[in-house]
């Protein structure tokens, strides 16, 4: 029976790879220069802290994060900014989450969708993923093309499809 799964994952060599550009970039703009700009990546708690003198700063530097992530691939929907917070030194604090894996609340989105097209499949939650059985190929491919189409606040991608 044809399966596959459908994830939400983040590459982290290359959201590295785009936060190290983007502080390259700031290290080099001259409207940065002598000011106390810092961004952290926090692995375990899966969270981007950046640290900035005001509020105008904070925004251009999420902006320049968020064009770093477009042009090294990653969707800019895995991340969700935080409001902002003061910090020492009279500046400002802002965390940005990443979000990985599917809720269980967009995965309930996903099914009834699913369902409701009469599409002959089944669909499982498997934690933070789905998977997906069906009889056919072409059933299969049918429903990757409408949860294409479903908007649930995060990318997804299709993985393990077997034959």
């Amino acid at each position: 029976m044809p399966t596959f799964d459908v994830v939400s994952k983040i590459s982290y060599q290359e959201l590295n790879n785009a936060l190290s550009n983007c502080l390259r970039e700031i290290n080099t703009r001259y409207d940065f220069k002598g000011l106390n700009i810092a961004i952290e990546f926090k692995e375990k708690e899966k969270q981007i802290v950046t640290l900035a003198p005001d509020n105008m700063k904070l925004k251009q530097i999420n902006d320049l994060f968020t064009g770093h992530l477009v042009r090294r691939k990653i969707d800019p929907r895995i991340i969700k900014i935080k409001s902002v917070e003061d910090a020492t030194g009279n500046s400002k604090r802002q965390t940005v989450e990443l979000q990985e894996g599917i809720d269980q609340e967009s995965a309930k989105k996903i099914i009834t969708q699913v369902k409701s097209s009469k599409i002959k499949v089944q669909v499982k939650i498997q934690g933070d993923e789905l998977r997906v059985d069906g009889k056919k190929r072409d059933d299969l491919q049918e429903t990757m093309q409408l949860i294409r189409g479903i908007d649930i606040g995060r990318p997804v991608e299709f993985t393990n499809f077997r034959d």
